[in-house]
């Protein structure tokens, strides 16, 4: 396509700074209508972002001749619905993270896809950030020679909206989020490292919900095998003292170690060989997805290849499943 022309499904906060702006900061690429269920809104975001089109109904900008590729930003619960319509309308497909609710859901999409012959991108965009790549450069050039493991620690204290029973927050709600902050949040991770070692194959997991304030889960544990021979354990927790939060991941190899944040980019890369420890900083660009939806662009667009698509992000989907799987069907 000569111009590739967005239509955004979803106005939320994800849009505001990380996404939204980033659309038409590329060459080639321009966000051309928005559709949010209240109408008001819409118009806001469209009057505020400088967008020519805003919409209340999602199938009329979907069918909407000036857009030509669609950008669908709500939660989980309607990423298929939407990008099943998308696909029928033979138009490609950037959905936000994680791809779906669960892995079912996942399938039908890249069903729909294929079968009109649409990409379908998912937004996984640690994998296009300079600090992720470079802990990929690290990994890859042997730095720390041959890798042995990875482990996970994600330990966060309760938001003041998870304790607000009548007005939980969606992302702890599993009808519509599919889980609770470990799909949110794993989602990330377990994609990112799918990128550095290849898919995981084998995966065992438990959850529970230890201070019952929402019906998600709220203490995750797992450990999991990579195609590649990596091992990886991780365990998540958000019920814990403000003190005790912890965001860390952990490369360990043969020659050395590799330590970094999944969500603070304030916290430098942290390397550790023979030769001592060396602290690297993490930029984090203004807009977070523009480096991968630049990539998209250029797919679409004919002149480059997206790391982020359905098929890879399918794969984080499975894991959680199955990392979930006992919690969410408990035998009887």
């Amino acid at each position: 396509m000569a111009q590739t022309q967005w239509g955004m499904i979803g106005c939320g906060r994800v849009t505001e700074v990380k996404s939204g702006p980033a659309f038409n900061k590329i060459a080639g690429s321009k966000l051309v209508a928005v559709m949010r269920r209240n109408a008001e809104k819409a118009q806001d975001y469209a009057k505020r972002h400088g967008v020519p089109k805003w919409f209340d109904d999602a199938d009329r900008l979907i069918q909407d001749a000036e857009v030509n590729a669609i950008y669908i930003a709500t939660p989980p619960d309607t990423h298929a619905h939407y990008t099943i319509k998308a696909a029928r309308a033979s138009k490609p497909v950037y959905v936000e993270k994680p791809m779906a609710r669960n892995q079912e859901e996942c399938k039908q999409m890249l069903a729909a896809c294929e079968q009109a012959g649409v990409p379908l991108f998912v937004a996984y965009y640690r994998r296009c950030l300079p600090g992720f790549l470079k802990v990929r450069e690290l990994v890859e050039s042997g730095t720390i020679g041959d890798i042995r493991f990875v482990a996970i620690d994600l330990y966060y204290p309760p938001r003041d909206d998870d304790l607000k029973r009548n007005s939980l927050p969606w992302r702890v709600l599993p009808d519509i989020a599919g889980g609770g902050y470990f799909v949110d949040l794993a989602s990330h991770q377990l994609d990112y490292l799918d990128y550095l070692f290849g898919p995981i194959v084998s995966v065992q997991g438990q959850a529970a919900n230890q201070a019952g304030w929402y019906p998600a889960e709220d203490v995750v544990s797992a450990t999991f095998r990579f195609e590649s021979g990596v091992f990886g354990s991780g365990v998540w927790c958000f019920t814990v003292a403000e003190h005790s939060k912890t965001d860390r991941i952990r490369i360990v190899g043969s020659e050395g170690d590799i330590e970094f944040s999944s969500f603070n980019h304030d916290v430098p890369i942290r390397l550790r060989t023979r030769d001592g420890i060396e602290e690297i900083p993490f930029p984090k660009p203004e807009h977070v997805q523009q480096p991968l939806i630049q990539t998209v662009v250029d797919e679409l667009q004919g002149g480059g290849t997206c790391p982020s698509t359905g098929r890879s992000a399918a794969r984080t989907n499975w894991v959680m499943d199955e990392i979930l799987r006992e919690w969410q069907n408990p035998k009887t």
